[in-house]
């Protein structure tokens, strides 16, 4: 039944702050973009290479949602890469500040947070 997630959607506070986030500094290609005149909202589609998208959406005012202390829905946006500290380095070297690398005590893997221009938190996970 259920095959993939085709995207995730993303209200941000500061549409140009964070298409240059998601587009320059991450990475992720546009596929379309628009604007919804009658909502005064922008709409990004942006694609990973394996095909998975991001719905980047601006609107006016949108109330903040709490993420510390960790609220109930949705926690946070996993990317797998092929080197957390490569990224790291790379996010780092761009001024994203990144948390230490940790390991993931059922998998074994490493992984590390860090977050988007409105602090949502996003997951390195080596794959």
């Amino acid at each position: 039944m259920l095959k993939r997630i085709h995207h995730t959607a993303i209200i941000c506070s500061d549409y140009a702050r964070s298409r240059a986030f998601y587009v320059d500094t991450l990475g992720l290609s546009v596929v379309a973009e628009n604007h919804r005149a009658a909502r005064d909202s922008w709409k990004l589609d942006l694609a990973l290479p394996d095909g998975s998208q991001i719905e980047l959406f601006s609107f006016p005012n949108p109330p903040a949602r709490p993420s510390r202390p960790e609220a109930q829905g949705l926690r946070h946006l996993a990317f797998a890469v092929d080197d957390v500290a490569a990224c790291k380095q790379q996010l780092e070297a761009g001024g994203i500040e990144v948390e230490p690398i940790r390991v993931d005590e059922y998998t074994g893997r490493r992984f590390t947070f860090f977050a988007d221009p409105d602090g949502l938190p996003l997951e390195l996970y080596e794959a």
